[in-house]
């Protein structure tokens, strides 16, 4: 089963984050459009945000804020997240991915996040709201490395399709506002990543409906942040995913 692609009037959309060294607080700090024929990215109003607070510096390939660049072809700062073509090993990254080799690299980083150990950038796709108010998205488990050995030996048994619940927390420690992941029989196995939690809650809060499965379980050693995939599934009434301040692009068309 494929990762539902992320549409809106036929564009696919990723932002970029980045973090904070010190603080490790994450801002949203450019959008990427995929388009029929070219890609775009635009710097966000998170990116000038994280500049006043944080001292966020520009990316080499993007050096001027207020700008809208265009390519043919995918910029750098994304292609370089995405494992070449002609790799021995590319075959089972997609595989732990849960996709195949018809893949394109918008829906790789849909799903792998696009982190780099030589950089604090993250990737993450634009949640998209069905005309029902009913959203799809997959991810990573966050956290599980931290879990007590007996959340680690359930994640052990964990399998395909399993159902999973989603239960909000208010006063995490480290992000106040959090979204838990855990098995049926009451195992908290980990997080759903931080990009997430506005939006999940807002389901959560609106209509009650979010609930969660295991796509796949990736033996060890996989890289560790690429442990359990989750897909997740809900329903919004009136809220609008990912249009806050941070996410609007400091330049227009």
């Amino acid at each position: 089963e494929r990762i539902a692609e992320i549409e809106i009037m036929n564009t696919r959309i990723l932002f970029l984050a980045w973090q904070e060294p010190e603080s490790r607080r994450w801002y949203p700090v450019g959008r990427l459009d995929a388009e029929a024929d070219f890609y775009r990215f635009r710097y966000t109003r998170g990116a000038a945000r994280a500049q006043r607070e944080a001292g966020f510096p520009l990316s080499a390939e993007f050096p001027y804020i207020a700008k809208n660049y265009r390519s043919k072809n995918l910029f750098v700062t994304f292609g370089n997240r995405v494992m070449a073509r002609g790799r021995p090993d590319r075959a089972d990254h997609l595989h732990s991915l849960g996709l195949d080799e018809t893949a394109d690299p918008v829906e790789i980083l849909s799903v792998n996040g696009g982190r780099r150990v030589t950089d604090a950038y993250q990737v993450f796709p634009k949640l998209s709201k069905g005309e029902d108010g009913k959203f799809t998205c997959r991810f990573f488990l966050h956290g599980w490395r931290y879990m007590p050995d007996a959340a680690r030996e359930r994640i052990d048994k964990l399998k395909e399709w399993e159902k999973l619940l989603v239960a909000i927390e208010l006063e995490n420690p480290a992000t106040g506002l959090a979204a838990q992941i855990q098995t049926e029989d009451y195992h908290m196995i980990g997080w759903a990543p931080r990009w997430l939690i506005p939006d999940v809650a807002a389901a959560a809060r609106e209509t009650g409906e979010c609930a969660a499965r295991v796509v796949r379980v990736n033996p060890l050693p996989p890289p560790s942040p690429q442990r359990v995939l989750i897909e997740m599934t809900g329903r919004w009434d009136k809220h609008e995913p990912m249009t806050g301040e941070d996410f609007v692009p400091l330049v227009g068309d």
